[in-house]
């Protein structure tokens, strides 16, 4: 009976003593304020001579902490750990839908001019950037297999620079615009076609060669 007493004045102490959003953040008390372990005037769970919580009436293992009763703590943290995938998933975050562009320029044979196909490749290009978020410009330029290497890396290298200096005349900002040169290391032409040595016919199988690879990457609008 007194034993009753003291734990029943501990709690009515402990409930007069601190405020709604304080028992709120008392260890022990759920949403609802009631109260599961007795709570000295320090805001501390009362414990008996041997280390042991005292635990009132309204004590449920839903109330538990890790202080009191470590092992149904332990019990319920799985549980709760499995709910979170559950609660991330039923709201997903957009993700932006990546978008890429691709179009090829044609050159004439050792010119870095564009052609007027390029041009209207070009512009069918810029038409369709209209419509989605700008990240980058890629153009990769390339050469056919005639001259040495060190021209020939030149050469692509212009060709590229080229493409750029039509896109920014269109509007494109210059710092999205990115140029490579290849060179001739990377054809299009098989190995087994356009053989023999520099003719007319060669330097037109070639054609497909001489090229300006454009690659626009961007996001959806």
């Amino acid at each position: 009976m007194i034993k009753n007493t003291v734990k029943l004045s501990l709690v009515a102490a402990t409930l007069l003593g601190i405020g709604a959003s304080a028992i709120a953040q008392t260890p022990g008390i759920d949403r609802t304020g009631t109260v599961g372990y007795v709570i000295d005037q320090r805001d501390n769970v009362a414990k008996s001579g041997f280390g042991l919580c005292w635990r009132t009436g309204f004590w449920t293992p839903a109330m538990a902490i890790a202080e009191c009763d470590p092992d149904l703590v332990k019990k319920a943290e799985p549980m709760k750990k499995a709910a979170a995938p559950a609660a991330a998933a039923a709201t997903p975050k957009p993700a932006a839908e990546k978008i890429t562009l691709a179009a090829d320029t044609l050159f004439d044979f050792d010119k870095a001019t564009l052609r007027s196909e390029g041009k209207k490749a070009l512009d069918d290009l810029i038409a369709k950037v209209a419509g989605i978020k700008l990240e980058v410009i890629i153009a990769v330029g390339h050469a056919d297999r005639f001259g040495s290497d060190a021209y020939n890396q030149k050469l692509s290298e212009k060709r590229a620079a080229s493409v750029k200096e039509y896109l920014v005349s269109k509007g494109m900002e210059a710092n999205r615009v990115y140029t490579e040169g290849k060179g001739e290391k990377q054809p299009v032409t098989k190995p087994d076609q356009c053989k023999g040595a520099k003719s007319a016919k060669v330097i037109q199988c070639l054609q497909p060669d001489r090229r300006v690879e454009i690659e626009v990457i961007g996001t959806k609008k």
